[in-house]
């Protein structure tokens, strides 16, 4: 599958971006205004004990600022920020190496956290819960355990996917903040923000129509901002213009609603082969050309979020809402 404007997984051009446009306190990040509330207290509270913060999971769908909001956790709380992921921990040894190398107070970031092998994660429920390693030299019945005291640390674990999470790991963290999609008012505050780091402007129009084509999603509006300042630049803009915007995410299909053509070959494909559905899974794969669990696991979340699919029992339908985004007459049932 190649890589869609609008994905909100990290792709390689995100990586050259990101870093320069992360906020790195609560009062520069835009939205989630909840998260930042109660994280915010949490810091706080936990500032004034002199106490490191509990351990924390941030969950939601890619591209919303969990990354971030990790990292402003451990400037919040003035310390060092280290940070891994779920697959790049292969055995107990690895995180034995990290969290021995680790300062009082630290931060350690775990993207992915889901992924981690369960071996490791056995290891991690000591740390996280008394601060200690439980270490086994030798083998057979020369084998002994040692346990190594560790400096009090806050753990933050990511991920997309809460429900694959064991529950005695899930347990462990004593706060837990979900990200929710973003506003279409956060995301053009977000795209006017990044303009600014890009040292273009732009006109309000302009960044709302690049807020509401984003899917809730900050790092697809980034992304959509890069491409339409490079339009804007080689037409000689020094202000982003609504003319430009609407042409440049006309070039690069994305629809008004953040649909792309890959989008359109779904939900097309469902309306005039199958007359909107029901039609099952492996049909649609076998018709459109994609794997079904690419189907399902990337292409149907969002267009479920809008309500312009549904998964019955007897397959997928393609609701009223998609056939009025076509401007198609809904099918009558005989």
């Amino acid at each position: 599958m190649d890589e869609r404007m609008v994905s909100g997984e990290l792709q390689q051009e995100d990586s050259s971006i990101e870093l320069s446009l992360r906020p790195e306190t609560l009062s520069q990040y835009i939205g989630q205004a909840k998260t930042k509330e109660n994280l915010s207290i949490f810091i706080e509270a936990a500032k004034m004990r002199d106490e490191p913060l509990d351990h924390v999971l941030l969950y939601g769908p890619p591209g919303l600022g969990k990354t971030t909001l990790a990292s402003i956790i451990a400037n919040e709380m003035g310390v060092q920020f280290r940070t891994t992921s779920g697959p790049a921990i292969e055995k107990a040894g690895d995180l034995a190496a990290i969290l021995s190398s680790l300062e009082p107070g630290d931060v350690l970031f775990i993207d992915e956290i889901h992924r981690l092998p369960r071996s490791v994660e056995e290891v991690l429920y000591p740390a996280m819960e008394d601060f200690c390693l439980d270490i086994v030299l030798g083998q057979g019945s020369s084998a002994r355990s040692v346990r190594l005291d560790l400096p009090p640390f806050t753990l933050v674990g990511a991920t997309t996917r809460a429900g694959l999470l064991s529950a005695p790991l899930r347990d462990r963290f004593g706060v837990l903040c979900r990200l929710d999609y973003y506003e279409t008012e956060d995301l053009r505050n977000i795209v006017s923000r990044t303009a600014d780091i890009f040292h273009i402007g732009i006109e309000k129009d302009a960044s709302t129509e690049i807020a509401g084509r984003s899917r809730g999603t900050p790092r697809i509006a980034n992304r959509l901002l890069k491409r339409v300042r490079d339009i804007a630049q080689v037409s000689g803009e020094t202000t982003i213009s609504m003319k430009t915007t609407k042409k440049a995410l006309g070039m690069l299909q994305v629809d008004a609603r953040g649909l792309d053509h890959i989008d359109h070959k779904f939900l097309e494909g469902i309306i005039d082969k199958f007359k909107g559905g029901p039609v099952g899974l492996d049909t649609i794969s076998a018709t459109i050309g994609e794997e079904p669990q690419t189907i399902e696991d990337v292409y149907e979340p969002f267009l479920l979020q809008i309500g312009f699919i549904q998964r019955t029992p007897r397959g997928r339908v393609v609701t009223p809402l998609a056939y009025k985004h076509f401007n198609r007459e809904v099918p009558r049932i005989d």
